[in-house]
């Protein structure tokens, strides 16, 4: 058995990608959406979702690169004075893992992501997290229990298997492979919180180009189980993109979404 999920990251972040991200919705293949809900273009994209019933939205946690959910005063550990996260992954994880009180406020912040989502009124579909920071087993852990006490159901799992990028013509580099063998650890995590997940994850070594020849050579080559390939489209670029995601090809993005036919597992 094959099931696949198609999915959008960023939403919130502009209304240019909440256009794109509803387009793909109505006249595409999209199906689910992940909501950054202390981005600049959250409200919007809340109006959208509801005039949109059938997309489901999920949380997109932000505890890296982004806009807190919290004020500077009441996590002041984690955010600038403008209350965005930095970008340092090494020096955020380092962090997470060893001081206590940065944990506590961390602790606090998803607990408030959350508590926004749900006060959108919206459905809670799954949850995941900005580059993907929740495969930090402190991060992952508490995405789970402040999950439990919003009815949580499912996360991603971003787990790419290297064989099936290689028949694709993208040969797996050595971080590719410990990547996707340091996974495991969320898989278990999600399994022992009873929260289910994908089997297989698309996305990632050709994050912010997901062009439709890419995924004309993806579909085919699924592996049996269930796989989520993520995009991140929007329906134009904008300063905020140029600025975040230099290189992504937003646009191009959002074509494959609307040309590809998953059905037929080929690209009209």
């Amino acid at each position: 058995m094959k099931t696949v999920t198609f999915s959008a990251d960023d939403f919130g972040l502009t209304e240019s990608v909440n256009e794109g991200i509803e387009k793909a919705h109505r006249e595409g293949i999209l199906q689910a959406a992940s909501l950054m809900v202390a981005a600049p273009a959250a409200a919007d994209a809340v109006r959208r979702a509801r005039a949109n019933p059938s997309l489901r939205v999920g949380l997109h946690l932000v505890v890296i690169e982004g806009p807190s959910a919290l004020p500077h005063a009441e996590i002041p550990d984690l955010v600038d004075a403008a209350s965005q996260f930095p970008s340092s992954q090494f020096r955020l994880g380092f962090a997470y893992f060893f001081r206590p009180r940065v944990r506590r406020q961390l602790r606090a912040e998803i607990r408030a992501q959350f508590a926004a989502f749900a006060a959108t009124g919206l459905t809670l579909d799954h949850a995941n997290a900005h580059k993907h920071m929740h495969l930090h087993p402190t991060v992952g852990a508490m995405l789970l229990r402040a999950g439990a006490d919003h009815g949580l159901r499912r996360i991603r799992v971003p787990a790419e298997p290297p064989d099936v990028m290689a028949r694709c013509g993208t040969a797996a580099t050595l971080g590719a492979t410990l990547l996707y063998r340091w996974t495991g650890i969320l898989r278990r995590q999600a399994r022992a919180a009873d929260v289910a997940c994908n089997d297989h994850c698309f996305g990632l070594a050709w994050s912010g180009h997901m062009t439709a020849d890419r995924i004309r050579r993806l579909l085919p080559n699924l592996p049996d189980g269930d796989s989520e390939i993520y995009f991140h489209p929007a329906a134009r670029r904008d300063a905020v993109l140029g600025r975040l995601m230099p290189t992504y090809e937003h646009e191009a993005e959002l074509a494959a979404l609307l040309e590809i036919d998953s059905k037929a597992g080929a690209v009209a």
